[in-house]
């Protein structure tokens, strides 16, 4: 069973800048497709970057240039560097992660990642 713990919220002022890191555990190799998704209160969970077992990547048009996800195979972590933060960044940050769509997740929605973590809070106040 994959597990997923997510670490490294926390607040910050616009401008500032954050690091989010997922501990995955339960799979062997690199044969998994991981994410982040974020859900602010009263929208829906939102897929934010993803990264496939091939090292591309997929980020959502709000965010890009400014966020960055990068996964250490060996560790078995992921994570999201988060520059430039909005108040519209804030939400609960959650890490995901598919091993049915490893090389084919870049465009899949939330229904396809069947492994979560707990989430993390991102606050960013102007």
């Amino acid at each position: 069973q994959v597990q997923l713990v997510e670490s490294g919220g926390g607040s910050v002022q616009a401008g500032g800048s954050l690091g989010l890191s997922c501990a995955a555990s339960g799979y062997t190799g690199s044969n998994v497709c991981m994410g982040w998704f974020r859900q602010a209160p009263g929208k829906e969970r939102e897929r934010v970057a993803v990264i496939n077992m091939y090292g591309a990547t997929n980020y959502a048009d709000s965010v890009k240039g400014r966020f960055a996800v990068s996964k250490d195979n060996a560790k078995n972590t992921l994570y999201l560097q988060m520059n430039s933060l909005e108040p519209e960044d804030t939400a609960v940050y959650y890490c995901a992660a598919t091993l049915l769509y490893a090389g084919s997740c870049l465009n899949r929605g939330r229904e396809d990642f069947g492994y979560w973590g707990q989430g993390t809070q991102v606050t960013v106040s102007s």
